[in-house]
């Protein structure tokens, strides 16, 4: 999932310095990512309640609940947008992602089980 989202952000900052808009490249980078995003909300649903912590596995849940609703936003926001500044939104929500599975990750390393 790291990697699609890595890839989706480098594509997205190539784009922008090209002033390219959305292809079907991209298009299958973000279908690749939300399917990852999708499994890890399964992961994490399963995983919720093995995490200690006080709240922590709520908001490792929430995050992961999250996650999947970004990508498409972006995506869509970025076809209507004709400007250069579409593939921007794209990278901003890629960068989004990437911190938020990386703070999902963080939880599970600190308060995940023993």
């Amino acid at each position: 999932m790291i990697v699609a989202v890595g890839v989706l952000g480098l594509l997205a900052l190539a784009y922008l310095i090209i002033d390219r808009l959305v292809d079907d490249l991209m298009l299958l980078v973000t279908a690749v990512l939300e399917l990852a995003l999708v499994a890890l909300v399964v992961a994490s649903a399963i995983a919720m309640g093995k995490v200690s912590g006080q709240g922590e596995g709520a908001t490792m849940l929430a995050y992961a609940l999250t996650l999947p609703i970004l990508p498409p936003i972006v995506v869509f926001i970025a076809l209507k947008e004709k400007t250069r500044w579409a593939m921007g939104v794209v990278l901003a929500g890629a960068f989004t992602v990437g911190v938020m599975a990386y703070r999902i990750l963080q939880i599970w390393q600190t308060h995940g089980p023993a």
